[in-house]
């Protein structure tokens, strides 16, 4: 009984000995490739600093043009607040023609025409102003309008609650945005960027390690030694799962100093699950290395299978509730979309577990899954 435990002992350290050697291995390997470090360390850096600085959905000083054909003093009053309101860069002009020619040349994105007759029509309850906006960017186009139609609204209450106009009541519009008051898109923005920085650390690095292997033909002189198959996958993981680490830890940083992002949620469960996701990138990203043995092919394979659909279909850019029904089911399958929705909830809104548990699951689910399938395509075989 004592020798069996002796050896079962002797067996562990020997195996704890081996995973070891194999984790400095792939260390150092991560250490001597430069591309690794651009990869895992300076490609997160330059993401940050351009989705945080460079990428903004918020639009503001859009140069509109505010046609005032009449100088009355209810027309000068609602063209002075487009002139004043943060959103806008607004040209007061005289003529319809000027404003549609800087439309044209593109110098203006919307117009906002206030008739001769807006005055006389306002005494009769049935004024009316029109807005044209540019509609090349269909979503840019939305938010001038609901902008520009906000700013009509907002004069015509302060007109109702200074009792200039007696046909119209003392209605205020008192909106509040819940999660993200300041209408910031950085906080929008930041979470989907820790969706990316993981999946390209922990996907496309991972995609061609063991794919270098063979190319280089080193896997043969691994494969004569006493390792095991989970030996060898957890020495390739160990190093880019700590380097995923790394990334998730600059991302976060960054929210907290350079973007003023907050953390409403649990540090614990944002980094749960953000381990959990990174296990789920990091075995896809072995499993296609180790299918293809071509460090040309995963990479490019990984980018279509995760970087994109990361990017496109995670809910990180676009609400997946606006997809046709059969691009929302194919969604389901893409953990992207679990770890997008948990990262929302943890930073802006906090731990709704109603949110965090179901998404958290689906992907410790898919963890297991990917992890057993690189121990079963995995074998100790040059076939």
């Amino acid at each position: 009984m004592n020798t069996h435990g002796r050896s079962l002992h002797g067996g562990a350290l020997a195996r704890a000995r081996r995973i070891w050697s194999l984790v400095r291995k792939e260390t150092h390997q991560v250490v001597r490739d430069p591309s690794s470090i651009a990869t895992g360390i300076v490609l997160p850096l330059i993401l940050i600093l351009l989705f945080g600085y460079g990428l903004s959905l918020d639009v503001t000083n859009v140069p509109i043009a505010v046609v005032l054909e009449a100088p009355t003093p209810e027309a000068a009053e609602l063209a002075a607040g487009f002139q004043l309101s943060p959103y806008f860069d607004a040209s007061l002009l005289t003529a319809m023609h000027e404003a549609e020619t800087l439309m044209l040349e593109r110098k203006v994105d919307a117009i906002v025409r206030i008739r001769p007759d807006f005055a006389r029509e306002l005494s009769l309850g049935a004024a009316e102003v029109q807005i044209l906006v540019h509609g090349t960017d269909a979503n840019k186009a939305r938010i001038i309008q609901a902008y520009a139609q906000g700013a009509v609204a907002q004069w015509s209450a302060r007109r109702a609650a200074e009792g200039k106009d007696p046909a119209a009541g003392p209605v205020l519009v008192r909106d509040r945005l819940w999660f993200n008051p300041a209408n910031d898109s950085h906080h929008f923005l930041i979470p989907g960027l820790v969706v990316l920085v993981m999946t390209l650390i922990g996907a496309l690095l991972t995609s061609m390690v063991m794919a270098r292997e063979w190319e280089r033909g080193t896997l043969e002189s691994l494969f004569v030694t006493p390792v095991r198959i989970d030996e060898i996958l957890l020495g390739k993981t160990i190093p880019y799962f700590v380097l995923g680490m790394i990334g998730l830890s600059l991302c976060l940083l960054a929210a907290r100093f350079l973007f003023a992002v907050p953390v409403r949620g649990s540090i614990w469960v944002l980094a749960g699950a953000s381990m959990l996701y990174l296990l789920v990138a990091l075995g896809a990203g072995l499993f296609i290395s180790t299918a293809t043995r071509s460090q040309f092919v995963a990479s490019q394979i990984t980018v279509l299978v995760t970087f994109l659909p990361a990017f496109m279909l995670s809910g990180f850019l676009f609400d997946l509730r606006s997809m046709p029904a059969a691009v929302r089911a194919l969604t389901t399958i893409l953990p992207a979309r679990y770890y997008v929705a948990v990262l929302q909830s943890s930073f802006l809104a906090g731990d709704v577990w109603g949110v965090i548990v179901p998404n958290t699951a689906a992907l410790a689910v898919m963890a297991v899954v990917v992890l057993m399938l690189n121990r079963a395509i995995t074998r100790k075989s040059l076939d």
